[in-house]
């Protein structure tokens, strides 16, 4: 695991230090710069497999020059499927030595993650490239025929200073994250997962190719028996987590949060004959779920660490943990996921985490009512269809909770707006409190996916779970953890995320995913072999945190300084009084959906804040050298 940095017609070499400072916490084992041409690479490498100094990057071979972010776990497999041989025993030598037998399509072959820039001087070719769900990152800020690139948002933005993009910062606040290639900046883009963009240097035309779309396995309908099915989740999964053990020469662990995904992983990685090490949070009253975690631990006698959070610590860090991500980000299992990898880092280089299940194989209730209904389908008998459901699908006693299903449904079944549908079915932060806005958020790229999701020939289940994968777990959860564990030089895993599990889950059936109302049903299946009965059943868990008593204690003080500050940004965009009152209890909302409003509203701020100093830090250091 690395950081990347590069350009295209872009000088950087009085730059460079600064760059190799900011990044450093990605790669601490060794930095480097090289120049070809009109084209600059910048590498600093956290050291997985391969220590010596022939693993070093850039790397550079007959030609063709990488600088590489990620693992290739299958990479030795494919020297001995196409005879490539080297005395380097490095994942990216490999990639080299493929690349010159098979060109791109060596994407295909891989099983790992990745985002990397390779430079084929022979050809006068750049290609960036990033994984199939878009594990490690990469952001690329254009202008002219000048293109630079970057693992983190908050180098690209030191370097080349991009002015605020204000339609992008409305959507972020409407959908609580910021959706595929989005960035808050003007002329700064993400590449999306399963992607490459290359650039012609001789002739200057640039093209993005799609060269994996996980939309087309929705397609690939396969008919298995529940036993069959069973048993080919088992070994994909336990290959999986193999070679996610095996493509290391440090110490791997995992993350343990107490839910049936991350229980999965450490059955299966303690089984191999590791001793494995494990680590949770530990949170107060009902958010604790580091009981069942340590059940687990004690099921396979993992070297087991559990990490309390100290809300002394919280109030000191909160502003540099959401400054580590370069833009708004307001999933609040941030602050424990931040956590918990500064505390493995104690112990370990790499830890394995259950990131993907859910989006996989149907692991968040919302998904239920998609089982019974396809809701990307506007209809209009459908309110009449769950009248008639009611006395079928249970009803909790509280009218707005997650398992009043019939709630659920009519609620869904009410926004004729696909986007709309869409964020109440999973952020939930604006839905019908639109007026707040001063100008409507313009949302046109999530509208545009939402609706080629629509037009596909899959069911609505399909169409959440496929939305999601594309828009949240891209645009939230695989963010989150790549910043969290990065911060402190650890490589995160996912084996849900491998190359056999991709083109697995998604063509099963969906009665394998939700099972009247039970979510994640093969998973669940699974996991009776594997863990105690109690984790079964259990609701989903992440690193769950009380942002509601947070918001009214903890982050209070912080939270008053952000809101009524004489330069917030929020205001731009939401009608001040509107906060006002939402800080003061006076919107009728819930206390949960408030203090999401608020946190997001609070992480934009704390983003504006931080990239303001960061600016002003790198203009000041840039005077150094002029």
């Amino acid at each position: 695991m690395c950081g990347i940095f590069g350009t295209i017609n872009y000088n950087i070499k009085n730059e460079s230090d600064i760059i190799l400072k900011e990044l450093t916490h990605r790669g601490p084992d060794q930095q480097n710069y090289i120049a070809k041409n009109n084209v600059e690479l910048i590498h600093t490498r956290l050291a997985i497999q391969d220590l010596t100094e022939s693993g070093r990057q850039p790397m550079i071979h007959n030609g063709l020059y990488i600088s590489f972010n990620g693992e290739i776990y299958n990479h030795l497999e494919l020297r001995k499927k196409y005879n490539l041989n080297h005395s380097s025993r490095s994942d990216t030598m490999t990639m080299l030595l493929l690349y010159e037998r098979i060109g791109m399509k060596m994407l295909e072959e891989f099983d790992g993650m990745f985002a990397f820039c390779l430079y084929d001087t022979n050809a006068q070719k750049v290609f960036l490239v990033r994984d199939r769900a878009g594990k490690k990152p990469l952001f690329i800020w254009q202008k002219d025929s000048s293109l630079v690139f970057s693992s983190e948002l908050n180098v690209l933005n030191q370097i080349v200073r991009p002015a605020i993009n204000k339609s992008a910062v409305s959507d972020y606040l409407y959908l609580g994250y910021n959706f595929r290639n989005q960035t808050p900046y003007d002329n700064v883009w993400e590449l999306e997962n399963g992607s490459y963009h290359q650039i012609d240097l001789l002739t200057q035309k640039q093209k993005t190719e799609k060269w994996f779309d996980i939309a087309l396995v929705y397609n690939k309908k396969i008919v298995l028996s529940e036993n069959e099915a069973l048993e080919q989740l088992d070994i994909k999964l336990n290959n999986a987590v193999k070679s996610r053990l095996e493509s290391s020469d440090v110490e791997v662990g995992a993350f343990l949060s107490g839910g049936i995904d991350s229980g999965l992983v450490t059955a299966i990685a303690s089984n191999s004959g590791n001793n494995l090490k494990t680590f949770t949070v530990r949170m107060p009253g009902a958010y604790d779920e580091s009981e069942l975690a340590l059940q687990v631990a004690q099921k396979y006698h993992t070297v087991h660490t559990p990490i309390d959070i100290s809300f002394d610590h919280l109030r000191n860090d909160f502003e540099k943990i959401i400054g580590n991500y370069g833009e708004p980000f307001s999933d609040d299992s941030a602050i424990p996921s931040y956590y918990v990898a500064e505390a493995a880092k104690e112990h370990i280089t790499v830890v394995l985490n259950g990131d993907g299940a859910d989006e996989l194989f149907g692991g968040y209730r919302r998904y239920v009512p998609f089982r019974h209904f396809d809701f990307f389908s506007s209809n209009k008998y459908i309110g009449k269809l769950i009248g008639a459901m009611s006395s079928v699908l249970p009803v909790a006693h509280e009218k707005k909770s997650s398992y009043n299903y019939i709630y659920r449904l009519m609620e869904f079944a009410s926004y004729k707006d696909v986007v709309k549908m869409y964020a109440a079915a999973t952020s939930d932060l604006f839905v019908g409190h639109e007026d707040a806005f001063l100008k409507a958020p313009e949302l046109t790229a999530i509208r545009s996916m939402l609706r080629d999701i629509k037009a596909l020939n899959i069911t609505g289940l399909q169409k959440i779970l496929l939305a999601d994968f594309n828009a949240i777990l891209f645009g939230a959860l695989l963010p989150k953890m790549d910043i969290a564990t990065m911060a402190h030089s650890l490589e995160g895993r996912s084996p849900f995320l491998a190359k056999e599990i991709l083109e697995f889950a998604p063509s099963i059936a969906d009665k394998y995913k939700i099972r009247g109302v039970t979510t994640k049903y093969l998973l669940r299946t699974l996991a009776k072999k594997y863990l105690p009965e109690e984790l079964i059943n259990q609701p989903k868990r992440g690193f769950e945190v009380p942002l509601k008593l947070w918001i009214d204690n903890d982050l209070k003080e912080i939270l008053q300084d952000h809101l009524f500050s004489s330069d917030s940004l929020y205001p731009g965009f939401i009608d001040k009084e509107f906060v006002t009152d939402l800080y003061n209890r006076r919107v009728n909302i819930s206390d949960e959906k408030r203090a999401k409003m608020l946190y997001s509203i609070l992480c934009l701020e704390v983003w504006h804040k931080q990239t303001t100093k960061k600016t002003t830090r790198s203009l000041e250091a840039n005077q150094l050298y002029s």
